[in-house]
């Protein structure tokens, strides 16, 4: 029975807590890609520097409120700084809009047009991240580091396996159940998440009813800049910021929106999670978990590992294709043009 408890545990260590933490950061993340598909029809490849974008002011902040002696311990300074960072990508969102993306909306470019553009905001965003904070690793997180130790639940429980848990995945997973439940709400509830609801649904029958394009619009990048910072925080601050992992996280992201359904909501969280679940099962080495649970004789001397960490990103991949190839509209129905 030990063992079996072990087995329970380690899995849950390495597997179930890094799967919902990091299902958490794409579910958001692919909140953010799927609401601007949806509201403007193209995908924006600029989302994942936005995050960084977001991030990096959330960092500066933190730092400067660390410099004067602030402290919210046991939770991280990140915290106070993260409406900072929030309004910063609001900001830079809109401006982006207005310089950009409205030419083209009023001159109603076709899709291709801009995700084109896109593109070329992407990189434009990733030079001027890396130009400010570098492109180096940084950490930022402060305050307590768990919320259960191994040691702690070893002597607690007697096992050998150690169940430990850290503030930050603790955080990024309530943060993510607020905020998703949130959104959710304002777009079921409020007058103006109806009417985004109706412009994603049907245009032409929006502008007959009175729904104007420019609000729709507005509230589309001010909600989808703060998934961004929000889910670009809680990354780094659960791992570290680099700017480049930002840009890789582009595949995981769609392929989450994708999944679930492009352009529903609720098909990037479900999207979210099984992308994660799938990248952690399938990279994880189930050597030491089949140990505890097989006899002496049957236990394996490989680490029974389908795929190295280094490959993760291709199990995105794998997924996107064949969700495309099968179900291009995704498991919730989305739009698949």
């Amino acid at each position: 029975m030990t063992d079996f408890l072990d087995a329970v545990v380690l899995l849950t260590n390495f597997v179930l807590v890094p799967g919902v933490t990091y299902g958490s950061q794409l579910a958001l993340g692919a909140l953010g890609v799927t609401l601007i598909y949806g509201i403007l029809r193209f995908a924006n490849f600029a989302h994942g520097d936005m995050m960084a974008f977001g991030a990096m002011v959330v960092i500066f902040m933190t730092w400067w409120l660390q410099s004067l002696g602030v402290s919210i311990a046991p939770l991280p300074v990140a915290l106070v700084a993260l409406p900072v960072g929030i309004v910063a990508a609001i900001a830079m969102s809109l401006a982006t809009d207005r310089l950009v993306y409205r030419f083209y909306r009023r001159s109603k470019a076709p899709s291709v047009i801009y995700i084109l553009t896109s593109i070329g905001v992407m990189f434009v965003m990733n030079g001027i991240v890396r130009f400010i904070i570098g492109p180096d690793d940084q950490r930022f997180t402060d305050g307590a580091r768990f919320i259960i130790t191994a040691r702690g639940f070893k002597e607690a429980t007697g096992l050998h396996e150690g169940l430990a848990i850290k503030l930050t995945q603790a955080l990024t997973v309530l943060i993510t159940l607020i905020v998703v439940v949130a959104l959710f709400r304002f777009l079921q509830k409020s007058r103006t998440g109806k009417a985004m609801r109706a412009y994603s649904d049907n245009e032409d029958l929006a502008l007959l009813s009175g729904v104007s394009p420019e609000r729709v619009v507005f509230f589309a990048w001010l909600i989808a800049a703060a998934l961004a910072t929000i889910a670009g925080s809680l990354y780094g601050l659960d791992k570290s910021f680099k700017p480049f992992t930002y840009f890789q996280l582009l595949l995981p992201i769609f392929a989450s929106a994708i999944v679930g359904g492009i352009g529903q909501p609720l098909g990037a969280v479900v999207g979210g999670f099984i992308i994660a679940f799938s990248e952690v099962t399938i990279t994880y080495a189930y050597k030491k978990f089949l140990r505890y649970l097989l006899p002496d004789s049957w236990a394996p001397e490989s680490l029974v590992q389908f795929l190295s960490t280094d490959y993760k990103f291709a199990i995105s991949f794998v997924i996107l294709v064949v969700v495309l190839l099968v179900r291009p509209t995704g498991i919730y129905g989305g739009r698949s043009s």
